[in-house]
C-alpha cells in the first residue's frame, strides 16, 4: 500500500470547489491512478488546520500513485509526498488511531440510511465496527462535525447528497490483527468515496 500527503492551496479555487463537494475532489484524486479503477480502493481523509486554514489531505492506496496528473501548480503548496507502507499488527497490541465516519443505521421500513445522531449511538457503531474489524476501543474522543451537504453531478444528472460526520481519536487494543490489516485496506463504514473510513493507526 502507499500512503501520500497533499497540502493544498487554499487560495486556489479548484481546491475550495472541492472542500465544498467532496466527490469531486475523489475525482480529482482518482487521476493519480489512470482511467482503470476498478479493482483500486482509494481512501482519503482530510484534515484541516485551524491555525492557518490550510487544508491536508491524506491518500492511501493499493497501486503507487502519479501526482503529476494534478490540475496545475496553483492546486499544491508543497510537492507531494509517498511512501510505500505495509502495516503488520500484534494480538493486544495498543495503537492510537484517528478516523472520520459517516456512522449511520439503516431503516427497517425504508431500507435507507439514517445518521446516528446521539454521541452514545455514534460510540456503539464504532464498538461494532471494531469487533468486526478486529480492535477493541480503549479510549475514545468524539468530535461531532455536523452534517455535510453538496450536490453530486454526475452523467448530465445531479443528486443532492447529506453526510453525518463525525470525527473519532483515541486508544484501540489489537483483536485480530488479520482482521484490522484488511480493515485498513478496505475502511470503515460507507461513504468512502467522500472522505470518510480511512483508519490511521499508529504505535501507543
Amino acid at each position: 500500500m502507499y500512503l501520500s500527503r497533499l497540502t493544498l492551496n487554499p487560495r486556489s479555487r479548484q481546491v475550495r470547489s472541492e472542500l465544498a463537494c467532496p466527490y469531486e475532489m475523489h475525482r480529482t484524486i482518482s487521476r493519480a491512478f489512470g482511467d482503470d479503477l476498478s479493482d483500486e480502493r482509494i481512501l482519503y481523509r482530510v484534515d484541516l488546520d485551524r491555525r492557518t486554514g490550510v487544508p491536508t489531505v491524506l491518500v492511501q492506496s493499493q497501486a503507487e500513485p502519479d501526482w503529476s496528473a494534478l490540475p496545475d501548480d496553483a492546486y499544491l503548496l508543497e510537492r507531494p509526498e509517498s511512501k510505500p507502507i505495509d502495516p503488520g499488527f500484534a494480538a493486544g497490541q495498543l495503537l492510537s488511531f484517528r478516523l472520520r465516519a459517516n456512522p449511520v443505521k439503516r431503516d427497517n421500513e425504508t431500507g435507507k440510511r439514517l445518521g446516528l445522531l446521539q454521541e452514545e449511538d455514534q460510540r456503539e457503531w464504532l464498538d461494532r465496527r471494531g469487533e468486526r474489524a478486529g480492535f477493541r476501543v480503549v479510549r475514545c474522543h468524539v468530535i461531532p462535525e455536523g452534517l455535510q451537504e453538496f450536490v453530486r453531478r454526475s452523467g448530465g444528472s445531479q443528486r443532492d447528497i447529506t453526510l453525518l460526520s463525525v470525527h473519532f481519536k483515541g486508544l484501540v487494543q489489537v483483536t485480530d490483527p488479520h482482521a484490522l490489516r484488511m480493515a485498513v485496506e478496505e475502511g470503515i463504514g460507507p461513504a468512502k468515496a467522500f472522505g470518510f473510513g480511512l483508519l490511521s493507526l499508529a504505535r501507543a
